[in-house]
């Protein structure tokens, strides 16, 4: 069970969710110490068993939340879910636009049995032209110019990561708790919603502002015309690669006395940024040469003594070995319940926030599907002889670990926002 004194403590949250958005808006909330019972289908949410790249949805964003199965689509099946909404604080679901009233959970619905209920749905759209179109994060980057802010010209390219699915829900728990705050003054809960298309349109919002600025449309970031004269990868002489940024005045003078650049320290010419900017092909080409002399270690050191920022190009099986990402309980351990390597635990990020100079941390493991059902039915009120009718008659499931063939994402399209 979560600490009592995390900052969520006593919130009940029921999270209805699948895939990537839902899920990292409950996984943040659980974190932070709210109860949230993930409500699976009979046999468990399909993520469990995803290939390829949605390999890692389900450990990475399901830790700190008990499961129950339920057959949502019988009659007594819903009357158990009813039963656990009637005293919930939040419901979270990320289906597509219909599907959740098409069972009987439409907030209206919800909201005559718990008034105080803040219904979460997390879209593809809001409110609008497109909002019952269904949608994908990939989707949301094309159409919201970030995959073409990504790639190169003529070739847009999606960010490598679901910042979208993530962000997205960021945005959900910014309005969960917004809603709890407001709900704490007027006693009243209601629906709030977040979607990929505005989250992408929120995240390129720099370049839109960017055009209104400069009167031209921005290129894509691979050919931008840089702010900044040094912003750019340089390899060393072992043929590592960092990234260096001096974006100051003041960085730039540092820089320059860290590496003994007194030539260049001591050009009027090249006394502020944007002066610089338009002698960026001649500085670029001197400090690569200067880099090439050195070696990755010589350059980490020297660049972290002058406070200039910088940072090795890692892929993402570095972090496991990252010396800050492994202080301060930054990686946690979590069990596996089945792996194609056979491994029995993965080290992932812990939720990226300090409080009190404090990480949050794992208090309970992935669960098995169903594995909590029996807990979450007592904590409701139902009675053993109640419990056991249940399970008899198939319409809920407990404890038991399903083993699946693992799937493509593509097989979850109907189910997608």
């Amino acid at each position: 069970m979560p600490d009592d004194t995390l900052p969520l403590a006593g919130i009940k949250i029921i999270e209805f969710s699948h895939l990537v958005m839902g899920p990292v808006t409950g996984v943040i909330l659980a974190d932070l110490g709210a109860t949230v019972t993930k409500i699976e289908p009979i046999g468990g949410d399909k993520t469990r068993n995803l290939t390829g790249s949605g390999a890692g949805y389900f450990p990475m964003y399901n830790r700190n939340k008990r499961s129950i199965c339920i057959d949502l689509k019988s009659d007594d099946g819903r009357d158990v879910a009813y039963r656990l909404l009637q005293d919930a604080d939040v419901l979270i679901e990320n289906f597509r636009s219909g599907a959740m009233a098409k069972l009987g959970f439409a907030y209206e619905t919800l909201r005559a049995m718990n008034p105080g209920l803040i219904y979460c749905s997390l879209k593809g759209f809001l409110s609008g032209p497109y909002e019952n179109r269904t949608a994908l994060d990939e989707l949301a980057q094309m159409m919201g110019g970030l995959a073409y802010m990504t790639g190169f010209p003529g070739r847009p390219l999606r960010a490598g990561s679901s910042i979208i699915d993530i962000t997205s829900g960021m945005f959900g728990v910014i309005a969960i708790l917004s809603a709890i705050e407001q709900r704490n003054r007027t006693g009243d809960g209601q629906q709030v919603t977040s979607s990929l298309f505005e989250t992408t349109a929120f995240i390129v919002g720099q370049h839109m502002a960017q055009q209104g600025v400069l009167g031209e449309p921005p290129p894509p970031m691979s050919v931008r015309n840089s702010a900044w004269s040094v912003y750019d990868i340089f390899e060393s002489r072992d043929v590592e690669q960092l990234f260096v940024g001096v974006v100051s005045d003041t960085l730039w003078q540092q820089f320059c006395e860290e590496f003994e650049l007194r030539e260049l320290a001591d050009d009027p010419d090249l006394a502020t940024n944007n002066a610089r900017v338009l002698r960026r092909d001649k500085i670029i080409a001197e400090i690569a040469g200067m880099f090439r002399g050195m070696d990755k270690d010589e350059m980490i050191r020297r660049l972290e003594k002058s406070g200039i920022p910088f940072a090795p190009i890692n892929r993402p099986a570095d972090l496991f070995d990252d010396p800050h990402l492994n202080a301060n309980n930054g990686l946690l351990k979590l069990a596996l319940p089945h792996s194609e390597t056979g491994n029995d635990h993965v080290r992932v990020p812990a939720l990226p926030v300090e409080m009190n100079g404090c990480r949050f941390g794992l208090y309970r493991e992935l669960p098995g599907p169903g594995q909590d059902t029996i807990e979450v039915l007592s904590d409701a009120g139902y009675a053993n002889s109640e419990i056991q009718s249940l399970l008899s008659s198939g319409l809920v499931k407990s404890a038991s670990v399903i083993s699946k063939p693992r799937v493509s994402s593509v097989d979850l399209l109907d189910e997608r926002q």
